[in-house]
């Protein structure tokens, strides 16, 4: 009887050790996947570069009454129009439901005077003429894609032409009444 006792003891003990080593090998396991999974994730994060470019100021001082001028943001041209009183009346005057994509002008432009836009087409992603001085700038005094021939007036609207949606806005905000923060 004692002997069965012993042998019983001697497999309790085995079955614990083993268990043991089973749960110290995933243990080490898992902790080896992390770290090798680390890097790996950690590459997929935005580089400091593009984090730079997530949001630009830009100083809007020397932009005259009736002129626009182009920044680049990700990678992106974007339209800063400084606009003239009847820009702002002609583009308020619009109804939006006679319109491709309807949109007020209000809808657009947090302070009228200035209008910010994301300046690639929407129908084939080119870019616009019509914000350099001497440029064309469409039937609608906006802007114009030489490429399909989409027309945009001077709230970034598309038209005319095949484009199906307006010149998108991106995010912003004035820090001051000389800069503002886009994206």
């Amino acid at each position: 009887m004692a002997e069965a006792t012993q042998s019983g003891h001697d497999a309790d003990e085995g079955t614990g050790r083993r268990d043991f080593l089973n749960y110290l090998a995933v243990g080490v396991g898992a902790v080896g996947a992390g770290v090798f999974a680390w890097p790996v994730i950690n590459s997929m994060n935005p580089s400091k570069d593009v984090l730079a470019l997530a949001s630009i100021e830009v100083d809007l001082s020397q932009v005259e009454v009736g002129s626009a001028i182009k920044v680049f943001w990700r990678g992106k041209p974007v339209f800063i129009r400084h606009r003239t009183e009847a820009e702002i009346s002609e583009a308020a005057a619009v109804d939006p439901q006679d319109l491709i994509d309807p949109q007020s002008d209000a809808e657009r432009a947090a302070r009228p005077e200035w209008l910010i836009l994301v300046g690639v087409c929407t129908h084939l992603g080119c870019i616009p003429t019509g914000t350099a001085e001497g440029e064309t700038k469409g039937e609608f005094g906006g802007w114009f894609c030489p490429c399909h021939g989409s027309h945009y007036d001077t709230s970034g609207r598309i038209r005319k032409g095949p484009a199906p949606a307006n010149l998108p806005v991106p995010e912003h905000e004035f820090l001051t009444d000389t800069t503002v923060r886009i994206g």
